[in-house]
Protein backbone atom coordinates (compact mmCIF):
# COMPACT_ATOMS: atom_id res chain seq x y z
CA UNK A 1 0.00 0.00 0.00
CA UNK A 2 1.00 3.76 -0.26
CA UNK A 3 3.19 5.18 2.02
CA UNK A 4 2.62 8.87 3.31
CA UNK A 5 5.60 10.17 0.70
CA UNK A 6 6.82 7.05 -1.71
CA UNK A 7 4.85 4.27 -2.85
CA UNK A 8 6.77 0.71 -2.75
CA UNK A 9 9.09 -0.03 -5.48
CA UNK A 10 12.37 -1.46 -5.87
CA UNK A 11 13.56 1.94 -6.05
CA UNK A 12 12.10 4.19 -3.28
CA UNK A 13 13.35 7.19 -5.26
CA UNK A 14 11.34 6.76 -8.43
CA UNK A 15 7.51 6.52 -7.31
CA UNK A 16 6.73 9.38 -5.27
CA UNK A 17 2.84 9.85 -3.98
CA UNK A 18 3.30 13.35 -4.07
CA UNK A 19 -0.64 14.17 -3.18
CA UNK A 20 -3.79 11.89 -1.88
CA UNK A 21 -5.69 14.76 -3.70
CA UNK A 22 -6.54 16.27 0.13
CA UNK A 23 -2.80 17.08 1.25
CA UNK A 24 0.45 17.61 -0.50
CA UNK A 25 3.14 14.81 1.47
CA UNK A 26 5.91 15.39 -0.55
CA UNK A 27 9.11 18.44 -0.99
CA UNK A 28 10.08 19.52 -4.41
CA UNK A 29 13.41 17.26 -3.65
CA UNK A 30 11.52 14.51 -3.46
CA UNK A 31 9.06 14.93 -5.88
CA UNK A 32 10.79 16.95 -8.87
CA UNK A 33 9.27 20.60 -9.31
CA UNK A 34 6.87 20.09 -11.44
CA UNK A 35 5.13 17.21 -9.90
CA UNK A 36 5.27 19.76 -6.46
CA UNK A 37 3.53 22.34 -8.39
CA UNK A 38 0.85 20.35 -9.75
CA UNK A 39 -0.42 18.63 -6.48
CA UNK A 40 0.12 22.28 -4.27
CA UNK A 41 -2.07 24.06 -7.09
CA UNK A 42 -4.60 21.07 -7.55
CA UNK A 43 -5.58 20.48 -3.69
CA UNK A 44 -9.02 19.63 -3.66
CA UNK A 45 -9.13 18.19 -7.03
CA UNK A 46 -6.69 15.62 -8.03
CA UNK A 47 -3.99 12.99 -6.33
CA UNK A 48 -0.82 13.31 -8.00
CA UNK A 49 2.03 10.54 -8.34
CA UNK A 50 5.84 10.79 -9.79
CA UNK A 51 6.58 7.63 -11.39
CA UNK A 52 8.67 6.47 -14.03
CA UNK A 53 6.70 3.88 -14.51
CA UNK A 54 3.30 5.01 -15.37
CA UNK A 55 1.38 2.07 -15.43
CA UNK A 56 2.97 0.89 -11.98
CA UNK A 57 1.93 4.82 -10.86
CA UNK A 58 -1.93 4.25 -12.52
CA UNK A 59 -2.70 0.66 -10.80
CA UNK A 60 -1.28 1.98 -7.33
CA UNK A 61 -3.94 4.62 -7.84
CA UNK A 62 -6.79 2.43 -9.00
CA UNK A 63 -5.98 0.03 -5.84
CA UNK A 64 -5.36 2.52 -2.77
CA UNK A 65 -6.72 5.97 -4.12
CA UNK A 66 -10.19 4.85 -5.99
CA UNK A 67 -8.55 6.54 -9.12
CA UNK A 68 -10.48 6.31 -11.94
CA UNK A 69 -9.30 8.81 -14.44
CA UNK A 70 -5.85 9.80 -15.59
CA UNK A 71 -4.09 12.25 -16.95
CA UNK A 72 -0.35 11.66 -17.79
CA UNK A 73 2.20 14.59 -18.34
CA UNK A 74 4.74 13.30 -20.94
CA UNK A 75 3.08 9.86 -21.39
CA UNK A 76 2.52 9.61 -25.18
CA UNK A 77 5.57 7.58 -25.89
CA UNK A 78 4.37 5.11 -22.92
CA UNK A 79 2.93 2.48 -25.20
CA UNK A 80 2.06 0.20 -22.83
CA UNK A 81 -0.66 2.02 -21.31
CA UNK A 82 -4.41 2.52 -23.52
CA UNK A 83 -6.01 6.07 -23.76
CA UNK A 84 -8.91 7.64 -24.59
CA UNK A 85 -7.32 11.04 -25.73
CA UNK A 86 -4.10 11.71 -26.74
CA UNK A 87 -3.03 15.88 -26.64
CA UNK A 88 0.20 16.41 -27.94
CA UNK A 89 1.78 20.05 -27.45
CA UNK A 90 3.69 21.80 -29.97
CA UNK A 91 6.19 24.40 -29.20
CA UNK A 92 5.76 27.21 -31.87
CA UNK A 93 9.29 28.48 -30.92
CA UNK A 94 10.99 25.25 -31.95
CA UNK A 95 7.77 22.91 -33.23
CA UNK A 96 10.51 19.65 -34.37
CA UNK A 97 13.01 19.68 -31.18
CA UNK A 98 16.10 20.41 -33.31
CA UNK A 99 14.94 17.24 -35.45
CA UNK A 100 16.79 15.16 -33.45
CA UNK A 101 16.29 12.60 -31.07
CA UNK A 102 17.35 12.55 -27.60
CA UNK A 103 19.96 13.16 -26.78
CA UNK A 104 20.99 14.86 -29.92
CA UNK A 105 17.74 16.73 -30.06
CA UNK A 106 14.19 16.94 -27.85
CA UNK A 107 12.62 14.58 -29.18
CA UNK A 108 10.90 11.56 -27.63
CA UNK A 109 10.52 9.60 -30.84
CA UNK A 110 10.09 10.29 -34.52
CA UNK A 111 7.86 12.52 -35.79
CA UNK A 112 5.69 9.40 -37.79
CA UNK A 113 4.45 8.89 -34.45
CA UNK A 114 2.28 11.97 -34.56
CA UNK A 115 -0.62 10.35 -36.53
CA UNK A 116 -1.12 8.57 -33.09
CA UNK A 117 -2.24 12.07 -31.43
CA UNK A 118 -5.91 12.88 -31.59
CA UNK A 119 -5.40 16.63 -31.22
CA UNK A 120 -2.34 18.94 -31.15
CA UNK A 121 -2.25 22.55 -28.80
CA UNK A 122 0.31 24.57 -30.46
CA UNK A 123 2.04 26.68 -27.27
CA UNK A 124 3.57 30.43 -27.37
CA UNK A 125 1.95 30.95 -30.52
CA UNK A 126 2.84 34.53 -29.56
CA UNK A 127 5.78 34.51 -29.85
CA UNK A 128 6.24 33.86 -33.48
CA UNK A 129 5.64 36.03 -36.09
CA UNK A 130 2.99 33.38 -37.35
CA UNK A 131 2.04 29.83 -37.13
CA UNK A 132 1.41 28.51 -40.46
CA UNK A 133 4.41 26.85 -42.04
CA UNK A 134 3.79 24.95 -38.85
CA UNK A 135 0.40 24.17 -38.72
CA UNK A 136 0.50 23.26 -42.26
CA UNK A 137 3.41 20.92 -41.97
CA UNK A 138 2.00 19.42 -38.91
CA UNK A 139 -1.40 18.88 -40.71
CA UNK A 140 0.52 16.83 -43.05
CA UNK A 141 2.32 14.86 -40.48
CA UNK A 142 -0.60 14.15 -38.46
CA UNK A 143 -3.29 13.27 -41.06
CA UNK A 144 -5.49 16.55 -40.61
CA UNK A 145 -5.63 15.98 -36.69
CA UNK A 146 -7.49 18.95 -34.95
CA UNK A 147 -4.64 21.81 -34.05
CA UNK A 148 -6.00 24.13 -31.30
CA UNK A 149 -3.73 27.47 -31.15
CA UNK A 150 -2.74 28.96 -27.37
CA UNK A 151 -0.55 31.30 -25.79
CA UNK A 152 0.62 31.99 -21.72
CA UNK A 153 -1.04 34.36 -20.39
CA UNK A 154 -0.28 35.78 -16.83
CA UNK A 155 -2.39 35.48 -13.58
CA UNK A 156 -0.68 37.65 -10.85
CA UNK A 157 3.24 38.59 -10.28
CA UNK A 158 3.35 36.77 -6.79
CA UNK A 159 6.31 37.59 -4.11
CA UNK A 160 7.21 36.00 -1.16
CA UNK A 161 7.18 39.08 0.97
CA UNK A 162 3.89 40.40 1.65
CA UNK A 163 4.74 44.06 2.31
CA UNK A 164 6.28 44.00 -1.31
CA UNK A 165 4.47 45.70 -4.24
CA UNK A 166 2.47 42.95 -6.39
CA UNK A 167 4.96 43.75 -9.42
CA UNK A 168 8.62 43.60 -9.66
CA UNK A 169 10.58 47.19 -9.66
CA UNK A 170 12.37 48.11 -12.44
CA UNK A 171 14.94 47.52 -13.54
CA UNK A 172 14.30 43.49 -13.22
CA UNK A 173 16.85 40.67 -13.51
CA UNK A 174 15.28 37.66 -14.61
CA UNK A 175 16.40 34.00 -14.31
CA UNK A 176 15.43 30.64 -14.56
CA UNK A 177 15.86 26.55 -14.93
CA UNK A 178 13.52 25.35 -17.80
CA UNK A 179 13.70 23.52 -21.18
CA UNK A 180 13.22 26.78 -23.00
CA UNK A 181 14.74 29.25 -21.16
CA UNK A 182 14.02 31.99 -24.09
CA UNK A 183 10.83 31.59 -24.30
CA UNK A 184 10.12 32.64 -20.55
CA UNK A 185 12.81 35.89 -21.05
CA UNK A 186 10.59 36.51 -24.31
CA UNK A 187 7.20 36.41 -22.65
CA UNK A 188 8.35 39.14 -19.95
CA UNK A 189 9.51 41.23 -22.77
CA UNK A 190 6.19 40.99 -23.64
CA UNK A 191 4.16 41.40 -21.11
CA UNK A 192 5.96 44.87 -20.01
CA UNK A 193 9.06 43.37 -18.13
CA UNK A 194 12.41 44.29 -19.99
CA UNK A 195 15.29 42.56 -18.07
CA UNK A 196 18.66 43.80 -17.65
CA UNK A 197 20.30 40.90 -16.83
CA UNK A 198 19.33 37.02 -18.03
CA UNK A 199 20.42 33.86 -16.31
CA UNK A 200 19.47 30.40 -17.62
CA UNK A 201 20.03 27.19 -15.62
CA UNK A 202 19.32 23.61 -16.71
CA UNK A 203 16.02 22.03 -16.82
CA UNK A 204 14.88 21.32 -13.36
CA UNK A 205 17.81 22.72 -11.49
CA UNK A 206 17.87 22.39 -7.76
CA UNK A 207 19.43 25.82 -6.46
CA UNK A 208 22.26 26.86 -3.80
CA UNK A 209 22.23 29.63 -1.95
CA UNK A 210 25.58 30.27 -3.38
CA UNK A 211 23.53 30.54 -7.09
CA UNK A 212 21.42 32.83 -5.50
CA UNK A 213 23.79 35.11 -3.69
CA UNK A 214 25.69 35.17 -7.26
CA UNK A 215 22.61 35.85 -8.99
CA UNK A 216 21.88 38.50 -7.06
CA UNK A 217 25.16 39.85 -6.60
CA UNK A 218 25.31 40.18 -10.57
CA UNK A 219 21.55 41.65 -10.97
CA UNK A 220 22.92 44.39 -8.47
CA UNK A 221 26.14 44.76 -10.66
CA UNK A 222 23.76 45.36 -14.03
CA UNK A 223 21.56 47.87 -11.80
CA UNK A 224 18.11 45.57 -11.46
CA UNK A 225 16.19 46.37 -8.33
CA UNK A 226 14.60 43.34 -8.62
CA UNK A 227 14.57 39.25 -9.45
CA UNK A 228 11.42 37.50 -11.51
CA UNK A 229 11.73 33.78 -11.90
CA UNK A 230 9.26 30.95 -12.99
CA UNK A 231 6.40 29.69 -10.58
CA UNK A 232 8.61 26.27 -11.22
CA UNK A 233 11.85 27.53 -10.39
CA UNK A 234 10.07 29.27 -7.33
CA UNK A 235 9.13 26.03 -5.41
CA UNK A 236 12.79 25.41 -4.68
CA UNK A 237 13.70 28.80 -3.95
CA UNK A 238 11.44 29.36 -0.56
CA UNK A 239 14.48 28.05 2.27
CA UNK A 240 17.04 30.53 0.39
CA UNK A 241 17.83 34.00 1.06
CA UNK A 242 17.27 36.50 -0.99
CA UNK A 243 19.31 40.44 -0.72
CA UNK A 244 16.79 41.98 -3.75
CA UNK A 245 13.11 41.26 -3.79
CA UNK A 246 12.32 37.60 -5.73
CA UNK A 247 9.07 37.10 -7.46
CA UNK A 248 7.54 34.75 -9.60
CA UNK A 249 5.58 35.19 -12.65
CA UNK A 250 2.35 32.96 -12.42
CA UNK A 251 0.99 31.80 -15.72
CA UNK A 252 -1.74 29.76 -17.42
CA UNK A 253 -2.44 28.32 -20.74
CA UNK A 254 -5.22 30.69 -23.12
CA UNK A 255 -6.55 28.25 -25.63
CA UNK A 256 -8.38 29.18 -29.50
CA UNK A 257 -11.54 27.87 -29.66
CA UNK A 258 -11.55 26.71 -26.29
CA UNK A 259 -15.11 25.66 -26.81
CA UNK A 260 -14.49 22.75 -29.38
CA UNK A 261 -11.15 21.80 -26.93
CA UNK A 262 -13.66 21.34 -24.11
CA UNK A 263 -16.31 19.35 -25.48
CA UNK A 264 -13.05 17.05 -27.26
CA UNK A 265 -12.38 16.61 -22.97
CA UNK A 266 -15.49 15.56 -22.45
CA UNK A 267 -16.58 13.40 -25.25
CA UNK A 268 -13.60 11.24 -24.41
CA UNK A 269 -14.26 10.96 -21.04
CA UNK A 270 -18.13 10.19 -21.76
Amino acid sequence: MYSHTRLRSKNPNERVLVSDGLTVFSNPAEAGDEPYLLASNLVGVAAVVSDSNRFAAAQGAINHLASDCFVLDDGFQHLQLARDLDIVSIDATNPWGGGHLLPFGRLREGLTGLKRASCFVMTRCDQVDTVEPVRRELAKLSGERPIFLSRMVNLQDHTSEPESPKVPSDPVAAFCGIGNPQSFFTHLTLNGHSPIFRKSFPDHYSYTQSDVDALAYSAKQAGAQSLITTAKDAVKLHALQFSLPCYSLEIEIQIDNDEQFRRLLLSSLA
